[in-house]
Formats: C-alpha cells, sequence, structure tokens
C-alpha cells in the first residue's frame, strides 16, 4: 500500500478497537459494552446511531449525495463460551468468554469502514451500518427483523463478511446460491423404569435404547437421502445416570441437523421421530422428541453476490476472488437478513491454522493482516452499490 493511503493509516486504529473488543468479550444479548463502544465511536464519525434494536442491536447511519438508495453491512457483536488459551496480552478478561470465532474483528473492521466512507463518502445514498448481537445462538439477527429493522431502515440488500481459516489469505470468496447450510437442533427423552443393576428385568433400560437410537438415526443419511446431496445428522449431548449400580429411568439426548436443501427439515423431523418410536417400542421404553428448526441456510442471491465479486477482485485482485468452491454445512443466522431483504455474505481467506485454532477453539487468533482487505471490500462494495452520477 502507499504510505498516503487512508486504509493503511486507519489499519492500525481498527486493529486496536479489535483487541479491545476481544479483551472485553460478552455473551449473546449480554453485549451492553461492546454495543455502547461501538455507538460511541460511530457517533464520533458523525454517523446517525440507534440502539437497543433487537436487544443490543446497533444501527449508524451515513448519508451521501441526493441518492434515495441504501444497502446495510453487518457485523456481529457477541463472543462465545469458550475459555481463551491464546496467551495473548490482550486476551479475555472475562473468564469463560472469548471472541473465539472473530466477531471482534468483524465489528472493528465495520467501524473502520464507517469511519472511512464518513471520510471520503464517495457513494451516492445511504449506508446502514447493522451491529448485529447473539449470532452464535440465539438468533439475534431475527429478533432485529423482528424489531422491523429492514422497516425502519430499508436496503436494496445486505452484505456481510466472515474471516476463513482454511481459505488461503489474500482471497475472497463468495458465490451465489447457497454458501452456508441450514441447522435444526432436536432433543430427545427415552423414559422407562429405573432398576437395580442386578435385577434389571424388574425394570427398562433407556441407555440401550439411546444407543440402539445413535446407531440407527445415521440411517438418514446413509439410506434416506440420495448420497450427493449434502446432510450432517449429529448427536452432540447424551446424559442419563448419575449412580453406579441404578439402572436410569431416563436418558436424554440432543443433536443437530445440516443441510442446504430446505425440504430436508421436514424429513428429519418425520424420520428422527418414526426411528425414536421404533426404538423405544423395541426396547419397552417411551420417547418423546421436542425437534427446532434454526436457521435457514445462507443463499446469496445472484446480483449481490456479482457486485461482491466486483468489490472483491478491486480490493484483492481477481485472481484471488473465489466463486466456485464447495459451501459449508456451517451455519450463519445472516441467513434471515438475505431471506428478508437479498444480500451476500462472503469468506475473507485467514491462512491455515493448527489444532485448536480454527474457529471456536480456545487458542483462535483472528488475524488482523486481513483487516486492510476488509476496508477496501467494504469501501469498494458501497462505490459500486451506491455510485454517483455521472458528472
Amino acid at each position: 500500500m502507499l504510505h498516503n493511503d487512508p486504509i493503511a493509516r486507519l489499519t492500525p486504529e481498527v486493529v486496536a478497537w479489535r483487541h479491545h473488543i476481544h479483551a472485553n468479550p460478552e455473551l449473546g444479548f449480554q453485549e451492553i459494552e461492546t454495543a455502547r463502544f461501538v455507538a460511541d465511536k460511530l457517533r464520533s464519525f458523525g454517523l446517525e446511531v440507534q440502539e437497543g434494536i433487537g436487544g443490543t442491536g446497533v444501527i449508524g447511519t451515513l448519508r451521501s449525495g441526493s441518492g434515495k438508495r441504501a444497502i446495510g453491512l453487518r457485523a456481529e457483536l457477541d463472543a462465545l463460551p469458550v475459555i481463551e488459551r491464546t496467551g495473548l496480552p490482550y486476551a479475555s478478561k472475562t473468564e469463560g468468554v472469548m471472541h473465539a470465532c472473530g466477531h471482534d474483528g468483524h465489528s472493528a473492521m465495520l467501524l473502520g469502514a464507517a469511519k472511512l466512507l464518513s471520510e471520503t463518502p464517495d457513494f451516492d445514498g445511504t449506508v446502514h451500518f447493522i451491529f448485529q448481537p447473539a449470532e452464535e445462538n440465539e438468533g439475534g439477527s431475527m429478533k432485529m427483523i423482528e424489531a422491523r429493522l429492514f422497516e425502519r431502515f430499508p436496503v436494496e440488500a445486505v452484505y456481510a463478511v466472515h474471516n476463513w481459516p482454511g481459505v488461503p489469505f489474500g482471497t475472497i470468496a463468495a458465490r451465489a446460491g447457497a454458501q452456508m447450510a441450514a441447522v435444526d437442533n432436536f432433543e430427545l427423552r427415552f423414559s422407562g423404569l429405573g432398576a437395580h443393576v442386578a435385577m434389571p428385568h424388574l425394570g427398562d433400560d433407556p441407555i440401550l435404547a439411546a444407543g440402539a437410537f445413535i446407531q440407527s438415526v445415521q440411517r438418514i443419511v446413509s439410506r434416506a437421502v440420495d448420497p450427493q446431496t449434502p446432510i450432517v445428522v449429529s448427536l452432540t449431548q447424551v446424559h442419563g445416570g448419575n449412580v453406579g449400580n441404578i439402572v436410569p429411568k431416563e436418558v436424554w439426548l440432543q443433536g443437530t441437523c445440516r443441510f442446504f436443501d430446505p425440504a430436508l427439515s421436514d424429513l428429519c423431523e418425520r424420520l428422527i421421530g418414526e426411528i425414536a418410536d421404533g426404538v423405544a417400542a423395541s426396547h419397552g421404553v417411551t420417547a418423546a422428541l421436542d425437534y427446532k428448526r434454526g436457521y435457514p441456510p445462507v443463499i446469496n442471491t445472484a446480483e449481490a453476490a456479482a457486485l461482491a465479486a466486483r468489490a472483491a477482485s478491486a480490493a484483492v485482485g481477481p485472481e484471488n476472488v473465489m466463486a466456485d468452491f464447495k459451501p459449508s454445512l456451517g451455519c450463519e443466522d445472516f441467513a434471515f437478513m438475505i431471506r428478508a431483504a437479498g444480500g451476500c455474505y462472503a469468506w475473507i481467506g485467514a491462512g491455515e491454522v493448527g489444532p485448536g485454532e480454527g474457529l471456536h477453539g480456545d487458542r483462535y487468533v483472528f488475524n488482523d493482516a486481513i483487516v486492510p482487505h476488509v476496508l477496501r471490500y467494504w469501501q469498494n462494495l458501497v462505490a459500486g452499490a451506491l455510485p454517483k452520477a455521472a458528472p
């Protein structure tokens, strides 16, 4: 970069903001101080600021020229319930809470974009900078939408980025269509009569039923769905019993389903219920399923993805833009915003990582070297989406 490049001058400040947010992480819907920090910065840049949108959400609005068109740029505020083990000088000061996904970096970079664009507003229209709470599990995106986000701050499309360890550093990846998967979660209880382990015939055994279910439920992936269709069914928790000589009367399981085809949501719920009921009947216990539909798939709209690709090409060079790649079976609640307003979600290549250093790992470290790439991407995207009229 040139020494007089405003992005080069701004980058150290953005990194300092990121380190501050990282050291003071807050969980979903508890981002009081993070939201205050963001709002104060936005006001200092001269933006209009609205707080408390969908909980702790913050909106900064920047207008330039006389154009009536508007877009949204979004970042997340929340951290994760992870014990940090990075040893960084700016490591989390809150025991058991860590920015292990990069939301600190996303928020800091969006603040940087707001400052950059407020100082050099080379666009005609309105940009709404959306700082969203509770992305990780609580669906803060939907809470903001339910709080009339897009009625109060209408946009043609909304855009977001996510740092992506494992994607080569210096690249930006965005594809039309599915980029991230849908996620459904379920809880299942097998219940029967407890018994002494020496007299199992006097009771039932929910543990045997749970074991049979864990094996049988994988027939959804292996036999009920076309093998070329991406789908994952995983059991993530199993709890039952608390004494070494008693067969428990209940076992509780939790699991998740990931897929791109929304129709698979109905299929998974039906088959999980049928398998659970069949297993329960064969083991003399009862089954109770609570199936919850979660985030939909992230489906980038074609026009927004094309604009994102052009902005990325200008930021990192066309040779470093990926548009043809396998989507991830990870999930992201930005899907709700795209579904409501259209838009595009892009991955920012953060380079290779080691064990425990990937997303949600306790040794995860955000790659601050991507900051100028993202600032330039945001700048180009706004200029492309809201172009000034030719003189």
